[in-house]
C-alpha cells in the first residue's frame, strides 16, 4: 500500500519534469530568436577564437543534416519521443529522472516547435542551430539538452537508479534473500 509521502512524491516529480522541460524550451526558444535578431544565415562570429563559434544554419534534417527530404518523418518521431516521455514520466519519483526526462523532453519538443512552425512549411519547418565547436555539426541548445539528458540516462542506469528513485539491486536483493516456507514458496 502505497504512503502519502509516495502519493505526493508522483505529483512533485512529474511538476518538477514538467518545469524542467518548459524551461529548456524557453530558453531555446529565446536563444534561437536572440541568433536569427543577431546573425545572418552563415554568418560565423568567433566567441572563443575558433574552439566557439556562432553560426546561424537552418537544418530541414536530423543530426548531421541527414535525410533532408523527411523531415515530415523527424516531426512525426520527436512528436512521439515527446508524447512517450510525457507518458513515462508519470512513473517518476526520482528527483534525478524528473530532471534527465524533462532535459529530454524540453529538448525534443524545442526542436519540433521549430518543425511545425519555421519556414519553409508546418512540419517541415527548419531547425535553427548556432553554435560550432570544432570537428562537430553546428547545435542549439535543445541537441544539448537532449545529449545532456541522454548521458545523464546512462548515468542513472549504471548507477542502477529506478524511475522511483530505488536501487535496481535492492529490488533483485529483496527477491533473492526470502527464505522457504517449506511449500516452495519464498517468504520475504
Amino acid at each position: 500500500m502505497a504512503t502519502t509521502d509516495e502519493k505526493s512524491a508522483r505529483p512533485r516529480r512529474y511538476l518538477l519534469l514538467l518545469l524542467v522541460a518548459v524551461a529548456a524550451i524557453a530558453v531555446d526558444f529565446a536563444t534561437k530568436e536572440w541568433a536569427l535578431a543577431t546573425f545572418r544565415q552563415g554568418e560565423s562570429v568567433d566567441v572563443i577564437g575558433s574552439f566557439l563559434q556562432f553560426t546561424l544554419v537552418f537544418n530541414t534534417g536530423a543530426a548531421f543534416s541527414m535525410g533532408t527530404e523527411y523531415t515530415w518523418v523527424f516531426t512525426i518521431v520527436a512528436t512521439l519521443v515527446v508524447l512517450g516521455i510525457a507518458y513515462i514520466g508519470l512513473r517518476v519519483r526520482s528527483v534525478w529522472w524528473g530532471i534527465t526526462l524533462g532535459l529530454m523532453m524540453g529538448g525534443a519538443a524545442g526542436n519540433l516547435i521549430d518543425r511545425f512552425f519555421r519556414e519553409p512549411e508546418p512540419f517541415h519547418g527548419a531547425v535553427v542551430d548556432f553554435i560550432r565547436l570544432p570537428n562537430w555539426p553546428v547545435f542549439n541548445l535543445a541537441d544539448s539538452c537532449v545529449v545532456v539528458g541522454a548521458c545523464l540516462v546512462v548515468f542513472l542506469t549504471f548507477r542502477g537508479i529506478d524511475l522511483d528513485g530505488t536501487l535496481a539491486s535492492d529490488d533483485k536483493t529483496e527477491a533473492t534473500t526470502g527464505e522457504d516456507d517449506g511449500e516452495g514458496r519464498k517468504n520475504t
